[in-house]
């Protein structure tokens, strides 16, 4: 005979075993356009132009967690023709943002690499007719290498500003039955000095002539679609 125990145990991993398949993806949602990201962004944006020697190119290890994660990545620098201001572009591509996949955020990348982050502020880049995007503003640093950081990820149709918000949100896209594409957009500079103030408003209008300068059919890529479709 079966204890009620043990029937009421089954019943719950049967429920969960059903609230698991329920859960599983089945659908993959794609906002990139299927161009590489040299190709959708722009060597010129506005007064911003590409420094010399091109692309920065890193090369892949075959098996890395870079290359597991990112479908695609751009790294560019960028000079600014008036005043000779240079800015790093990062762009990273990934496919599939599942559990397991799933891109990595600067707080976390930065002190792996020996930067600690010594600020952090939510930060909205204005696009203009009311538009903005949910960013975050870092700095890190060590002795006298200080560099402010300004970045956005998109996960699907959602922008998650912080870790638990791009947890959320995956979730939510996995409870509708799908697995979203993502991309983080990360722009940083060099500091002056280590007494200078942080340099977060540059970056903000390099962030806005960034998304200006890529053409609005391949914009929901990197903001979604109800924000382009606002942008116009």
């Amino acid at each position: 005979m079966i204890a009620r125990r043990d029937f009421l145990f089954g019943g719950a991993c049967v429920a969960a075993l059903a609230a698991a398949e329920a859960l599983r993806p089945r659908t993959l949602i794609t906002l990139m356009k299927g161009l590489p990201l040299t190709q959708l962004v722009p060597a010129r944006i506005g007064v911003w132009v590409l420094g010399e020697g091109g692309d920065i190119v890193v090369p892949k290890v075959p098996g890395s967690l870079s290359a597991k994660l990112y479908t695609d990545t751009l790294t560019r620098l960028y000079v600014n023709s008036e005043t000779g201001e240079q800015v790093m572009l990062l762009i990273a591509y990934g496919a599939a943002q599942s559990d397991i996949l799933q891109l990595h955020r600067p707080e976390t990348c930065y002190p792996a690499i020996g930067l600690a982050i010594t600020a952090r502020r939510s930060n909205d880049i204005a696009l203009g007719r009311g538009v903005s995007i949910p960013a975050m503003a870092l700095t890190a640093g060590q002795e006298s290498r200080v560099e402010d950081i300004v970045y956005w990820t998109r996960l699907g149709e959602y922008l998650p500003r912080s870790a638990g918000n791009q947890r959320r949100d995956r979730l939510k896209t996995a409870m509708a039955g799908t697995i979203g594409d993502g991309v983080l957009v990360r722009a940083s500079t060099l500091r002056h000095g280590p007494d200078a103030p942080p340099r977060y408003d540059q970056l903000n209008a390099f962030m806005t002539a960034l998304i200006r300068a890529i053409p609005a059919q391949d914009r929901p890529g990197f903001i979604g679609t109800e924000r382009t479709r606002r942008l116009g």
